[in-house]
């Protein structure tokens, strides 16, 4: 990479090397508004090379062991580790993000996921079974379907989706996808790979339902589901955006719920006492807005934040895109705002009386990505977890991972899981051995 009057320019990485591209993006510090890079527009023949240094470095990759695979995990870890403060500050002005997400979640996740998958590599077994009658002995061996370290087993290119994305889905000889994204693109996806049969992981968006039962702790229940909807701006595809709560307690949550969503405060991100950052784009912050804009003429109220309070920026920030915690009710099941992935900073809140009927609406959409729970009632837990389409229910919290476990979405919201074991097979290729003695 290389800087221009200040300006931050990009290459492209490709066989170990940086390398120029003939052509640029701008791109904006979503805080300020203002160009402060320069990305590669990257098209047929940046992919082409990346896929070929790929392509010659796979032998070697795939031929070592994978203690020195590991080796090379642990080592990366330790990299990003050492310089976890500039990549904070590096991933808050590209995204908007606040310096305290990016310093306390996005970074130390990118460390522990290296870390995770050093160790779990060296974990793996395969199987194997024996019929005696024929003499037969049967197993199982996995060859790595991708690459990763030396020369060309990592390469970065940049670029829009129809250039640079569409050349890559398209290659011949790039075996599988995984790809996380919009519904929407991942259709493009679909539809380009099927000529190739390519193996798939799409991890899409959500339209999360946390739902709130009477005998909820809302000490816990309120501070969460506030985080739930809002950090990093709505802009995670686990966010929760829908909340239903049972009527008996539904104008005593709502009311702490609003009052709370208004002391977040919005503002620069490279502020540590700011709860909130900017959205990533000019156009998505249209897009958001909108959204609330046409919840409002649906006959929805808005309790608090877009257009309804003010929001008081620093002045270098005046052309950011800024967006305050909007809180939503009176809003019908099938309008835009609970059926659509909005990916802002904004949540509905509605009523339910009964277990059947909140699980009939909150199955009641296409996404089925994540769900959260909150009772006391560990039968209920039970049954809610088994009956509700997402692929991860959380119950009294929200985002706790473990990487052992599967990750992902049914219907609309993807294809596929990510974990230890899922990642492993899908990112290898099983062969069946038959040996008779």
């Amino acid at each position: 990479m290389a800087h221009s009057k200040a300006l931050l320019v990009l290459e492209n990485f490709i066989d170990g090397k940086f390398v120029p591209c003939a052509s640029y993006i701008d791109s904006y510090n979503p805080s300020t508004g203002d160009v402060y890079c320069k990305v590669p527009d990257s098209g047929k023949e940046e992919v082409e090379a990346a896929v070929k240094a790929a392509k010659a470095a796979f032998p070697i990759w795939s031929s070592k062991s994978p203690l020195e695979r590991s080796q090379f995990l642990n080592k990366l870890a330790d990299l990003i580790e050492h310089d976890l403060e500039a990549f904070a500050q590096a991933e808050s002005k590209d995204q908007g993000k606040t310096i305290t997400f990016a310093r306390t979640v996005d970074i130390p996740r990118a460390v522990y996921n290296f870390r995770f998958f050093a160790s779990s590599i060296l974990h793996h077994t395969t199987e194997c079974t024996e019929m005696a009658t024929l003499g037969c002995m049967h197993y199982t061996s996995r060859a790595p379907v991708g690459v990763g370290l030396p020369h060309g087993v990592v390469n970065v290119v940049f670029g829009t989706g129809p250039k640079a994305g569409e050349a890559l889905v398209r290659h011949p000889d790039v075996p599988l996808i995984s790809f996380t994204g919009s519904t929407l693109t991942a259709q493009r996806i679909v539809e380009k790979s099927a000529p190739h049969c390519k193996r798939l992981s799409l991890e899409l968006g959500g339209k999360n339902p946390a739902i709130v039962f009477d005998d909820a702790d809302l000490s816990q229940c309120i501070p969460t589901t506030l985080r739930s909807s809002f950090a990093n701006q709505g802009e995670i595809c686990l966010c929760t955006s829908r909340i239903f709560v049972q009527r008996s307690i539904y104008s005593e949550f709502l009311k702490t719920f609003v009052a709370e969503a208004k002391k977040w405060n919005v503002g620069d991100p490279s502020d540590p006492a700011v709860d909130m950052g900017a959205l990533i784009s000019k156009e998505h912050l249209e897009k958001v807005r909108n959204y609330v804009k046409k919840a409002q003429a649906e006959g929805a109220k808005i309790l608090c934040g877009e257009g309804v309070d003010s929001l008081a920026l620093p002045a270098g920030n005046q052309k950011g895109y800024f967006m305050l915690p909007t809180v939503m009710t009176e809003v019908k099941d099938e309008c835009s705002c609970m059926q659509e992935e909005i990916f802002g900073p904004v949540t509905c809140v509605v009523a339910f009386d009964t277990e059947e009927e909140v699980i009939q609406r909150a199955n009641n959409v296409k996404y089925g990505l994540a769900a959260t729970v909150w009772s006391s009632n560990v039968g209920r837990v039970h049954r809610m977890a088994k009956r509700l389409q997402s692929g991860l229910v959380w119950t009294n919290c929200w985002l706790v991972r473990d990487l052992n476990l599967p990750f992902g979405g049914m219907k609309a919201s993807g294809i596929g899981r990510e974990g230890a074991k899922d990642s492993y097979e899908f990112f290898t290729e099983v062969k069946t051995i038959t040996i008779k003695h």
